[in-house]
């Protein structure tokens, strides 16, 4: 691979949504570190240059995505609407799927107390969650999972950097599980910020 920095470009800008790391690496016959590496070069270019693309990584996963600087523009010239802030019951519900996943509908409203079927609806349809299985039960009930899109408006690299939370039960859970995710959510839900650190962490698996 002559331009391994060029040839990632040129695949995420296609892609136009996530795509794996260890995809990446099996097509360019490269060793993942190695895809990481051009990856945060590549980052590192378009945040010195200014330019109007950053490029992320949720977990195994990299995307190219605009500046968040430049959101109000895009919105007005797109003349997209911004989505709306998550309510408090859709903050609470995304924060028990966050922690708990995958998780059922039926875990979601013991904790919560209340029924949840809009609620998990909602989420999906903000692309925050998704059905990911089913549990081997009764009934065989859909399971539920964060998604990139979770981690992207976070503003996180992976579920490992979620705060810790005490060990609580009840109402009291609900309530930190609310207060930690909240602490995350960013101000302006457009936003997104690039997610490589000083050093590239060791991968494994696709």
């Amino acid at each position: 691979m002559t331009d391994l920095k060029a040839a990632l470009e040129a695949v995420l800008f296609a892609a136009g949504e996530s795509v794996p790391v260890g995809r990446i690496s099996l097509v360019f016959a490269v060793e993942q570190d190695e895809v990481l590496l051009a990856a945060k070069e590549l980052a590192e270019d378009y945040d010195r240059e200014k330019r109007g693309i950053r490029l992320l990584r949720m977990d195994n996963k990299l995307q190219l995505c605009s500046a968040p600087e430049y959101a109000q523009l895009i919105v007005r010239t797109l003349e997209q609407r911004k989505p709306p802030m998550l309510s408090q019951s859709a903050l609470e519900t995304l924060s028990i799927v966050a922690y708990y996943q995958p998780v059922t509908r039926a875990v979601i409203e013991k904790m919560r107390g209340v029924d949840s079927s809009y609620t998990v609806s909602a989420l999906q349809e903000r692309g925050l969650i998704e059905a990911c299985g089913k549990l081997e039960a009764p009934g065989r009930p859909t399971l539920y999972a964060t998604t990139d899109a979770f981690l992207r408006v976070m503003g996180i690299e992976s579920l490992q950097q979620l705060p810790p939370l005490p060990e609580v039960q009840g109402s009291e859970g609900t309530e930190q599980l609310r207060k930690s995710i909240a602490k995350l959510q960013e101000p302006d839900a457009e936003q997104q910020q690039t997610l490589f650190s000083d050093s590239v962490p060791e991968q494994t698996g696709a």
